[in-house]
């Protein structure tokens, strides 16, 4: 089946909106901004939605919402979704229930339906209506600068999809034949098999090209997409993001989906991926993993959600050798590392000093034992703030 990628901005109460209208839309005064973006087939969809507070501070919150037609809730990620008759409540997870004025949390469910699937066009936040009536906001997608937070600075979202100022962006528009090429590089290291890498312009997060990578199962399966260019805006701190989408859940064998060579660890990988059906860090030089592999570890992690575009982002940081990461614009407390050895997550992370120069970003699929996956990846941007979803 084909996804059509439909988005729509909700910022608050008031008449519904159709996932047909594809503006943006906001309002004065309100208790929270919605962003819902929807991607739909013919009996089914995910949601990916994101909340932002802008009232006072809050250490947990529930979001609902009414559905028009006939919508049921199959499946959820990041918060516990549960649904009476039309009204869905969302409640917060125990790791992204704090929210200050202007901070957003991001969850996200699978649903089916027959007919129509309008977004809904009220929510409520603590059981508090968001607001008045939406007015339209900018066109071409994007959220205005009162949905989508403060301008970019050191650890603040900045604009998303787009190339923020000060990155480097690549969202693979510029690739004319079918396999990477220019500042892309198709690469297998140690051994090649099965896996391959394709520039694909019939699934794309934007625009009209994105980079598909084929990961089989097996080790020599591995297949990566190299790129020199993007780390150097970076300058000792990187901010990567990247958005992925997948057909598969993570695996509970390792795989890696990101490599960075770090020219102060041998030249060894900085690998992301994931273990026990989690996202991980794994650094290859003595294979110490972030979170460690304990059931409490990986609860702090955060599974990738499948058939949805999904934005990660990752602050690697040189000079202090810390990690912070985001999934969908939630911070994920398994996935950083601050200096403080914390059990369960980066006691092992810290067994040494790590302070490390990244040279490459490879973008692909590698299996260590069971795990095979379609992925893509889209509007990559690498800067020395952080570039936001």
């Amino acid at each position: 089946m084909r996804y059509l990628p439909v988005a729509v901005v909700v910022a608050v109460t008031g008449a519904a909106i159709g996932l047909a209208a594809l503006g943006p839309a906001q309002a004065a005064a309100s208790v929270c901004d919605v962003t819902w973006t929807a991607n739909q087939w013919s009996t089914g969809f995910t949601a990916d939605v994101r909340v932002t507070n802008r009232g006072a501070a809050v250490t947990s919150w529930t979001l609902s919402w009414d559905f028009a037609g006939n919508q049921r809730v199959t499946s959820a990620w990041n918060a516990t979704v549960t649904q009476s008759g039309t009204t869905v409540t969302a409640a917060s997870a125990t790791w992204n229930g704090s929210l200050a004025t202007g901070g957003s949390a991001s969850f996200g469910f699978q649903g089916a339906y027959s007919g129509a699937n309008p977004a809904p066009g009220a929510f409520r936040f603590n059981g508090v209506p968001c607001g008045d009536t939406p007015t339209p906001g900018p066109s071409g997608g994007s959220a205005s600068p009162s949905a989508s937070g403060p301008s970019p600075s050191t650890g603040t979202p900045g604009p998303g999809t787009g190339c923020p100022a000060a990155a480097r962006c690549d969202g693979f528009e510029s690739q004319t034949g079918s396999v990477p090429a220019g500042s892309w590089a198709v690469t297998s290291p140690d051994c090649s098999g099965a896996g391959t890498a394709a520039i694909d312009r019939t699934v794309t997060h934007s625009g009209a090209a994105a980079l598909r990578i084929n990961g089989a199962a097996g080790y020599c399966n591995h297949v990566f997409a190299r790129n020199t260019d993007l780390l150097g805006a970076g300058n000792g701190v990187w901010y990567v993001r990247y958005w992925v989408r997948h057909t598969t859940a993570l695996p509970a064998a390792h795989v890696t989906a990101v490599a960075l060579a770090d020219a102060r660890d041998g030249g060894r990988d900085l690998r992301f991926g994931g273990q026990n059906g989690a996202l991980q860090f794994n650094r290859a030089s003595d294979d110490a993993t972030l979170p460690e592999q304990s059931p409490a570890g990986v609860a702090l992690s955060a599974p990738l959600p499948v058939n949805t575009w999904n934005c990660v982002e990752f602050k690697v940081d040189g000079t202090a050798g810390t990690i912070e990461t985001w999934l969908n614009g939630a911070s994920v407390p398994g996935l950083a590392a601050d200096g403080v050895p914390t059990h369960d997550i980066d006691g092992q992370w810290l067994n040494r000093t790590w302070r490390p120069a990244l040279t490459d970003l490879r973008l692909g699929w590698e299996s260590y034992g069971d795990g095979a996956d379609t992925l893509w990846y889209d509007d990559v941007a690498v800067s020395g703030v952080r570039n936001g979803c």
